[in-house]
């Protein structure tokens, strides 16, 4: 047991030994909770000789399951333990599991498909067919996502009607019995069914219940600040029998609310768990104290959740570096100048991160300008991003009318929005005898207007308000190049150096890492640029006026930070040209909340002149 223990501190030792009851294991940022979780499971199997069929793991991605899976796989051949694995699985997946064996309790067969994001969109618009709702005035997406929603609170098709309130969800209302019935019919399940099933099998069949109940003696599940209702629910139930359910998580570190997670599970569990015991994870393994200072005193002015101070053995390390940049552009050939400066050779070391997904597009130009190899991460690079390739359809085939690519592509889009535009081309082409005599920006203006492509997305939708960013993030691009020409032609150079790009395969293993700060969760670099930080871009400005929401891109902002291994960058622009628009900005007050000593340059005099006004 000695060898067992020997890598973990005097709390995660703690947290280990302890095994029965219910339990929450408070981990915070690079505070080895996958290290802890597997040593758990080693140690109930090794010590304490629980079967490893009555051990179940719940992670959130296929990711996180397969690297505890190696890491276990691993430890017991070192342990050379020759008996079974736990079950490893993510939530979806274990659903899928039991339905395969129990749904024909509910009436599924062993056999049913999971439809994935395209099929449940085309099953929604079957079911707004058939009710005799149009399209054309309720977006699909915007349905599905009210669905899902639903779903994720446990409400079913029969009891939506209840909770709906005004026209659209009342229209919901009828949608969604429509789209169960037709997915019924296809012996079909969507991924939300995947739980809200499992749950009604588990509440409505006791015999199966106590099947599983009985199963599964201990229960551990990570990133407990990322559950939904309908998680929280399934996890409560499996685990009522013994009890012995230990979950991990962070309060600081919940930044998905936007897709139903909630951290106060993590409070409700002390409710529904009498005599949970609770062990905190503060001694941080990745990050220095500064960068840990840094972070902890921008999450500790978050008031509705408790925050873990973190500390580390790491040395103090370097200051945060801040820059001030004059524009965009500066900040992003920041980047590659800091790089050129210091001699970095080894690019997968650097990580930017950015709030939203349009901040690439002039940190990629910037680097493919330069030469600089990158990854984009968790998406795609901002040309080749469909919504960007649709409205440049358009100004394509204005440009050029022989372009029948370009031509295919919007008819593609719908045979209404193919009229409008025909009708918006004919229009600008009476009034001008060339089209080129109009500004990129008007035309580009013009034709989104023309043909209601905006009324596409929804922007109460996560995705489609980004979608709806990069079209604008696009108008940045047409102001930069009065010239329709000169526009197309600059967007089919960038595209050729992605190009070049993705064919050398040597530089693409060392590059530098792009993503936003959502993507960056559960990941770490040794160095880290955090660029954009400015009020109203991070904090977001849906947010500043919301505590609630404010809280949460602190927490964001937490996670960033706590990213960098050894360095820490946070760039902001005093002017700014996105979305098409040129702004001059404060500086985020995130920044502000820094303590003097971990910042490397006298930020004192900034601080002064901006407190006033940002507080």
């Amino acid at each position: 047991m000695d060898n067992l223990l020997k890598d973990l501190n005097e709390e995660q030792q703690k947290a280990v030994l302890s095994t029965q009851g219910p339990m929450i294991i408070l981990a915070g940022a690079g505070s080895g909770k996958t290290r802890v979780l597997t040593h758990k499971v080693l140690y109930l199997m090794l010590e304490k000789q629980i079967e490893p069929e009555s051990i179940l793991m719940i992670t959130f991605t296929n990711k996180a399951a397969q690297e505890m899976k190696q890491r276990m796989e691993k430890m017991l051949n070192e342990a050379k333990s020759a008996s079974g694995r736990p079950w490893i699985a993510t939530f979806h997946s274990m659903c899928a599991k039991i339905l395969r064996i129990e749904g024909k309790h509910l009436g599924f067969s062993e056999k049913f498909v999971i439809y994935d994001s395209q099929d449940q969109i085309d099953t929604v618009k079957e079911a707004m067919i058939r009710v005799d709702v149009s399209v054309k005035d309720f977006k699909p997406r915007s349905v599905l996502s009210t669905i899902s929603g639903a779903k994720n609170e446990l409400i079913s098709a029969a009891e939506y009607l209840n909770f709906a309130k005004g026209h659209f969800q009342e229209t919901v209302s009828k949608i969604y019995p429509m789209y169960q019935q037709i997915l019924k019919e296809n012996d079909a399940l969507d991924f939300d069914d995947l739980i809200l099933q499992t749950i009604k099998l588990l509440r409505e069949n006791e015999e199966v219940l106590k099947k599983y109940q009985y199963r599964f003696e201990y229960l551990l599940v990570d990133e407990y600040q990322d559950t939904n209702r309908a998680q929280y629910i399934l996890t409560k139930l499996l685990s009522n029998k013994w009890k012995n359910i230990c979950v991990v998580g962070d309060f600081s570190q919940s930044i998905y609310s936007w897709r139903g997670a909630d951290y106060r599970n993590l409070i409700r569990f002390k409710d529904d768990f009498s005599g949970t015991k609770t062990f905190s994870l503060s001694q941080n393994y990745r990050s220095t104290q500064k960068i840990l200072d840094g972070a902890s005193e921008v999450i500790s002015k978050n008031k509705s959740h408790p925050v873990l101070k973190l500390w580390t053995e790491n040395g103090e390390g370097e200051e945060i570096e801040l820059f001030e940049a004059q524009n965009e552009q500066e900040e992003a050939d920041f980047i590659i100048e800091t790089i050129i400066k210091n001699n970095i050779k080894n690019l997968t070391d650097i990580a930017v991160l950015y709030r939203t997904n349009a901040q690439s597009r002039i940190v990629e130009e910037s680097l493919l300008h330069h030469g600089v190899p990158y990854v984009l991460i968790g998406g795609t690079r901002f040309y080749e991003r469909k919504e960007i390739k649709d409205v440049l359809s358009y100004l394509k085939v204005l440009d050029n009318p022989k372009d029948k690519v370009s031509y295919k592509r919007i008819e593609k889009m719908g045979k209404r929005r193919l009229e409008k535009y025909l009708e918006y081309k004919k229009k600008i082409q009476d009034k001008n005898s060339q089209i080129q005599d109009q500004s990129t920006i008007d035309l580009l203006d013009g034709v989104i207007r023309a043909t209601d492509y905006l009324d596409k997305y929804d922007e109460k939708i996560e995705e489609d308000r980004a979608r709806l960013e990069n079209i604008k993030e696009l108008r940045s691009v047409a102001i930069n190049f009065p010239d329709l020409t000169d526009f197309l032609e600059n967007v089919a150079l960038v595209e050729q150096e992605y190009n070049s790009h993705k064919s050398d395969t040597s530089e693409k293993r060392n590059a530098i890492t792009l993503m936003t700060l959502h993507a960056a969760k559960g990941l770490e670099f040794p160095i880290v640029f955090m660029i954009g930080m400015e009020e109203g871009l991070f904090p977001h400005s849906r947010s500043i006026m919301d505590r609630t929401q404010l809280e949460e891109e602190r927490r964001l902002c937490y996670v960033g930070m706590t990213r960098a291994m050894n360095k820490l960058y946070l760039s902001y622009a005093r002017r700014r040209l996105f979305f098409g628009q040129r702004t001059n900005n404060m500086v985020s007050r995130f920044i502000m909340e820094l303590p003097e000593h971990v910042i490397s340059q006298n930020f004192g005099s900034l601080k002064k002149s901006t407190e006033e006004d940002l507080f």
